[in-house]
């Protein structure tokens, strides 16, 4: 919200080949309500061209955003889709568009598999005081073939703990 978004993608054109770099830690992608604009986007995924930038979304898969997700993760931008639940990650990640990433509890193993049979693998951030987002990079791997769970923590937590019940 402190530049435009012109600015951004310059940003993100000066930095260095292969940094990895987030989208967003607050917000969602560029569009309006619950449409992706293609045109941002593609602006994003040119500007991220041998750079690892990564980013998460609430927008609804309807067939034209699923189709700017698969082309953005095709294209070195990763967008991971975030379910609310691991029920609507099973859901995701049955449509194979995108990498996914769900709020779990904080009761649950470092691994473990869905009801889907999907296996989740909690955030590494949050599971070992040595690891970091810029030292981890999991969340910027389009090609995995797990879940990435994140605990519900902060201000938040009781009512993300209730959605994952729901």
């Amino acid at each position: 919200r402190a530049i435009s978004f012109d600015q951004l993608i310059e940003t993100i054109r000066q930095l260095q080949d292969n940094q990895l770099w987030r989208h967003n830690q607050a917000g969602d992608l560029p569009g309006f309500n619950e449409t992706i604009d293609a045109e941002l986007m593609h602006q994003l995924i040119d500007a991220n061209r041998g750079k690892r930038g990564f980013t998460y979304t609430h927008k609804p898969l309807t067939l034209e955003n699923a189709a700017i997700i698969k082309q953005s993760n095709d294209n070195g931008f990763t967008v991971n889709v975030s379910a609310n639940n691991l029920a609507q990650a099973d859901q995701y990640k049955a449509l194979d568009v995108a990498p996914v990433v769900a709020i779990i509890g904080d009761n649950l193993p470092k691994t473990f598999k869905t009801a889907g049979g999907n296996r989740v693998v909690t955030c590494p951030a949050q599971t070992n005081e040595k690891t970091s987002c810029e030292t981890c990079g999991l969340c910027q791997r389009s090609d995995r073939d797990y879940i990435i769970g994140f605990i519900a923590h902060g201000t938040s937590k009781k009512r993300l703990l209730s959605q994952i019940e729901a």
